[in-house]
């Protein structure tokens, strides 16, 4: 048996060289190479990698630490193994959900702090790491139209992590003192019934409490019903509840809607003035997904000068008209790793005045190993401790590599691949889309037997409750069809789409599906997007065949 001396030496070439040494510095590329190419080998014309497996549940829970390691060679493919069966979310054939292919940079972006392991929970330790935060946040609060002077960022968990903040922040204006003295007082969120769930995960982690979350009515292009709004909010302030924040929703995440920002922020400042309240409701935009449409802020639409098709351009600046509003929230969610094409998880909390973080500042003599050199310590208020630097590094890494016209592009192509997707859809009797009036990269539809009429079935879903049998019948056939597609996905025949068991609500409660084409790929064609509807078509033809 080799001594611990032994083995340590041994052990010293698993690790990068912590100074310069080009014989291991190239040892460390070169296994980094081989596991790509192992990866690269998986590729195929399927939008997955390999061969799509059934995890084996009953052996993974018999693994145990061997006695003896393995070397980094031996190691590399068990962990390749694992990405067998991985959906390739930048393959032209996959259009499942609102998740981003990371651009080349953003990928080094994760590395480099991989290999040196800053935390940034203070400057102490990894100051350029932390500068970067601070970039990033300057880049995104001038983009929202904050002052970068007075605003402030914080990069945390993902987009749950910015709605927890966000709330968390409220909760301290609502209730002052509330961080040292928890909740006595009966508190709520309100959000419409669109919002992500998060809302209600969040209610219940900040002890809020689910049932506290009151959710108000949507339109039919799924943002918030303002007058129902007011009608809630007054009710709420009129009965002495307390609001620990209002969420505005800045892109749903199956339809894109889109709330009206402004006019909600000012039912919100009117109904305080005329009830002469002692404080503002927090005001939080949940737009990890809409925020990276702030880079259309600025585009000249008349001009045109990207030179996007009519129908897209019209949709670009419907929904830049709405998100340029995100400057009159109190504070907001970014998700790099949704709409910025970088990796998971890369996500940040932006607030337009950062004193809003005093209200949850932690006393330093409670942490007496840490800050006690530099001067940016986020540390002192972030929920987290241990923050590292990947998701911060991915962001700059597109931020600078893409600028505000790259985001055009690729946000542009999107849209105008949904907008091909759409003319094929409206051209067929069988199928009806169900998010027309949305103006984002998501199409939700929906497919109906031979004796429906579709121009006024998605009508008589949602609003007459004689109809739900039919309802039950439409969504059988639906929910088939994306088992059919998703089986033939998998073996590389057919284009990947996503599914959404309830997009919408009938007036009778009954949920609604439909089938998703979620587009953010840059290598898909409009060829690809004309093959999605003729692949529903020849499902649907083969499950009527026997559809009771």
């Amino acid at each position: 048996m080799p001594s611990y001396e032994q083995l340590l030496d041994s052990l010293r070439n698993q690790f990068p060289s912590p100074v310069s040494d080009p014989v291991h510095d190239g040892y460390v590329a070169f296994s980094l190479l081989r596991a790509l190419d192992q990866v690269d080998s998986l590729k195929s014309d399927a939008p997955v990698l390999g061969t799509p497996r059934e995890p084996d549940w009953d052996a993974a829970v018999e693994e145990s630490i061997a006695e003896h390691g393995r070397t980094t060679e031996e190691v590399l493919p068990e962990l390749v193994r694992c990405l067998h069966g991985m959906p390739i979310w930048g393959h032209p054939r996959s259009q499942v959900n609102v998740i981003a292919y990371p651009t080349i940079a953003s990928v080094i972006g994760v590395v480099l702090p991989s290999l040196y392991n800053p935390n940034l929970c203070s400057d102490e330790s990894g100051r350029g790491f932390s500068e970067a935060e601070v970039r990033v946040t300057a880049m995104i609060a001038r983009l929202v139209g904050y002052d970068p002077a007075s605003a402030g960022g914080l990069f945390t968990f993902g987009g749950t992590g910015t709605l927890l903040y966000g709330v968390k922040l409220g909760l301290e204006r609502a209730l002052p003192g509330a961080f040292q003295h928890g909740i006595r007082d009966d508190v709520v969120l309100i959000a419409s019934r669109q919002s992500h769930y998060a809302c209600l995960n969040v209610a219940g982690w900040l002890g809020i409490g689910q049932q506290n979350v009151l959710l108000v009515e949507t339109n039919d292009d799924n943002s918030m019903n303002v007058a129902h709004f007011e009608q809630v909010l007054c009710e709420t302030m009129s009965a002495g509840r307390r609001i620990a924040a209002i969420i505005a929703t800045m892109g749903t995440t199956d339809a894109f809607g889109l709330d009206d920002l402004a006019a909600i922020r000012a039912v919100r400042d009117r109904v305080c003035d005329e009830l002469n309240s002692d404080y503002r409701p927090h005001l939080h935009a949940d737009s990890v997904i809409g925020w990276a449409w702030s880079v259309f802020r600025d585009y000249d639409f008349h001009r045109n000068p990207l030179g996007f098709r009519g129908r897209t351009t019209r949709a670009l600046a419907a929904a830049a008209n709405r998100i340029r509003h995100l400057t009159l929230a109190d504070s907001l969610g970014v998700d790099f790793h949704k709409t910025g094409f970088t990796p998971y998880i890369s996500s940040m909390l932006l607030v337009r005045d950062r004193t809003a973080f005093d209200g949850i500042v932690r006393r330093r003599e409670t942490m007496p190993y840490l800050f006690h050199s530099g001067t940016y310590h986020p540390g002192m208020f972030s929920l987290e401790t241990s923050r590292g630097a990947s998701g911060v590094m991915a962001a700059l890494a597109n931020l600078l590599l893409l600028g505000k016209e790259g985001l055009r592009a690729l946000l542009g192509h999107a849209v105008e691949m949904q907008s091909v997707l759409r003319e094929t859809i409206s051209a067929r009797p069988e199928l009806s889309v169900v998010n027309d009036d949305n103006v984002g990269p998501v199409t939700l539809f929906r497919a109906y037997p031979d004796d429906v009429d579709t121009f006024q079935a998605l009508s008589r879903e949602l609003h007459e409750e004689s109809y739900a049998e039919s309802v039950h019948r439409h969504n059988e056939l639906n929910a088939r069809i994306f088992d059919a597609i998703q089986q033939r996905a998998i073996q590389g025949a057919a284009i990947a789409i996503g599914f959404t068991s309830d997009c919408r609500h009938s007036t009778a409660g009954e949920p609604i599906n439909a089938l998703k084409s979620y587009v953010l790929s840059p290598f898909v064609t409009e060829l690809q997007m004309r093959s999605v509807v003729e692949q529903v078509l020849a499902a649907r033809r083969e499950i009527l065949a026997n559809f009771g």
